[in-house]
């Protein structure tokens, strides 16, 4: 009898760790039920801290533009899909993703680089980055499923205020949800780069941020199914 009981909750305690795992997990506005977009991720740091709080990234797909080394061998351990030189203005084209589509696609601090010659107040500089954005969201949108939303981490200071974050969504047939103060150490390991020239692999102050959630605009969808 007693080998039995000892067998019997061995069964039991095997059985409670499958269901944990199997439980939905969340991480803020992040849940291991959501299929998740990754768009221009330096180091790859904010997918491992997702991967981290769910304990797996098999419902993730993490993209940079350019190749990185840093957090691959842990994503690819989790489960997660990585796919290199993904252009946030085209990747409703690419092969790999025109195919899916995303409860959550995330774009974190979008930049457009800053040339040598400009600072970030130059309205042309400030034309960069919204062309970028513009181009995400445009594709973003594409990409989307029914109820699904599009986030965006952008500092909400002078003078990333004038990129008119919203502004661009809406002409891109999205509608702005909700905007919600980002800190970055509610994602553990998350290490913003800036990603672009010499010093592309440091950080930088990341000040008053916010994410932009947006989700399809309710009359551009009413016109689509026209």
């Amino acid at each position: 009898m007693g080998r039995r009981r000892r067998r019997s909750g061995r069964v039991q305690l095997e059985s409670k760790v499958l269901v944990d795992e199997k439980a939905e997990k969340w991480i803020k506005h992040y849940s291991s039920s959501h299929n998740i977009l990754l768009v221009g991720e330096g180091d790859f740091s904010f997918a491992a801290s997702l991967a981290e709080a769910f304990g797996s990234a098999s419902n993730m797909v993490a993209t940079s533009l350019d190749s990185k080394v840093a957090n691959l061998k842990k994503l690819e351990d989790y489960g997660c899909t990585i796919v290199h030189e993904v252009d946030a203005n085209t990747m409703s084209q690419h092969p790999l993703l025109k195919v899916k589509a995303f409860d959550r696609i995330v774009f974190n601090f979008p930049h457009a680089g800053l040339n040598y010659f400009m600072c970030e107040h130059s309205m042309v500089q400030i034309e960069l980055h919204q062309n970028v954005v513009k181009g995400f969201l445009m594709n973003a949108r594409d990409m989307l499923t029914e109820n699904g939303q599009v986030h965006v981490t952008h500092k909400t200071s002078y003078p990333f205020t004038l990129w008119e974050i919203a502004k661009l969504a809406e002409e891109g047939g999205l509608q702005l949800v909700e905007e919600v103060p980002f800190t970055k150490w509610d994602y553990p390991g998350y290490h913003n780069k800036r990603a672009y020239g010499y010093k592309s692999n440091r950080a930088f102050p990341v000040g008053e941020c916010s994410t932009f959630k947006f989700a399809k605009a309710i009359m551009s969808t009413n016109l689509s199914m026209a």
